[in-house]
């Protein structure tokens, strides 16, 4: 395992002794099996995975899916490769035989389990979270709450299997639950455990093909992290629109792109809550803030047209980052700023 299995070598001391009591594990339960004859009421698939039985609850976090079935081919090429040294050729051919069958049931069992992540992350993204979701995700050992989907293209030359374990590698060091699938020519995770989204997605991002990273707003869990997707995924269509986007790069910040591209939810919060604030506010925010744009920015000249000092140009500038979020002073601020104007006018008739 030292020398074939990049992700044992990066275990913790006593994660690896934990690997190595499962494997004793496996193969003390093979030799069980195949004494008990062909009667035994134990299949192979059942064999396979009750070696994981002896771990502990915390390693299902660390162990992967696909950890389980490189852990089986190991075993059993290890097997195979001494069965000559430990029986009489007349034996060996039969154990070969049952050691084949053994290795058929582990890895269509782990092939389900990828199958069954690939399922939650599909019903994250087509909100379809019931309690057949938690289930599911539940039997892959996800118990996070605060959860991010993060979207992003495929790298090229990787394989899917070596890049979903290089994903929950990173995650794990990072003390974060990961779920991943691959949709189209996109990597999707799901991202549980997450207190700083920009923070704590940016290793991720190394992992993804080239172009935009796109992290939708952390959710409560998996059953609202529907939101989460759909705004990951909208940002991800709308991030052409800003070619010089940081990596990883909010849903949040793309939202000036994102309603331009038709995403109502962008439109609805640049209409309502961003516009809203200002009209909700003084009446005198929103006349200042077109002022201000229509001078191109310029203090003294917004001041020229409305009649007052710069100062309370200057106060009521403050005023509108303090309501909204956005600071007129800021470029990519003012462009969201900006678009929220025109969208709470034509929503307001006006």
């Amino acid at each position: 395992m030292e020398s074939d299995l990049a992700w044992f070598r990066a275990l913790s001391a006593d994660d690896r002794s934990w690997v190595g009591l499962i494997v004793q594990a496996g193969v003390r339960g093979f030799v069980e099996w195949y004494a008990a004859g062909p009667e035994t009421k134990v299949a192979g698939s059942e064999l396979a995975m009750s070696m994981f039985s002896t771990a502990p609850r915390a390693l299902t976090g660390v162990i992967t899916l696909r950890h389980t079935v490189d852990l089986v081919r190991l075993s059993i090429d290890v097997v195979e490769a001494n069965i000559g040294d430990l029986l009489e050729p007349a034996d060996a051919a039969d154990v070969q035989a049952a050691i084949s069958r053994y290795a058929r049931a582990a890895e269509q069992r782990g092939a389900w389990d990828a199958r069954l992540e690939a399922l939650v992350v599909d019903a994250v993204l087509r909100d379809e979270t019931d309690e057949a979701l938690l289930s599911r995700a539940s039997a892959l050992g996800w118990t996070s709450r605060d959860v991010v989907v993060v979207v992003g293209e495929l790298p090229d030359h990787r394989s899917e299997a070596d890049l979903v374990d290089a994903v929950r590698r990173t995650a794990q060091a990072h003390h974060l639950e990961a779920l991943c699938a691959v949709q189209g020519e996109q990597l999707v995770v799901l991202l549980g455990g997450v207190r700083d989204a920009r923070v704590e997605t940016e290793p991720l991002a190394r992992l993804f093909g080239p172009g935009p990273v796109v992290v939708g707003p952390i959710a409560d869990d998996l059953t609202s992290a529907h939101r989460s997707a759909a705004a990951a995924l909208a940002g991800h269509r709308a991030a052409v629109g800003w070619p010089d986007a940081p990596r990883p790069v909010l849903a949040g910040e793309l939202l000036p792109e994102r309603a331009l591209a038709g995403d109502e939810e962008a439109r609805h919060h640049l209409a309502y809550a961003v516009h809203g604030a200002l009209t909700g506010g003084r009446a005198t925010l929103e006349e200042t803030l077109r002022a201000y744009f229509d001078a191109g920015g310029g203090l003294e000249a917004t001041a020229r047209r409305l009649f007052v000092h710069p100062n309370t140009v200057r106060y009521r500038l403050r005023q509108v980052a303090d309501l909204t979020g956005l600071s007129p002073t800021e470029p990519r601020d003012a462009f969201a700023l900006r678009i929220a104007l025109v969208l709470g006018r034509l929503e307001a008739g006006l």
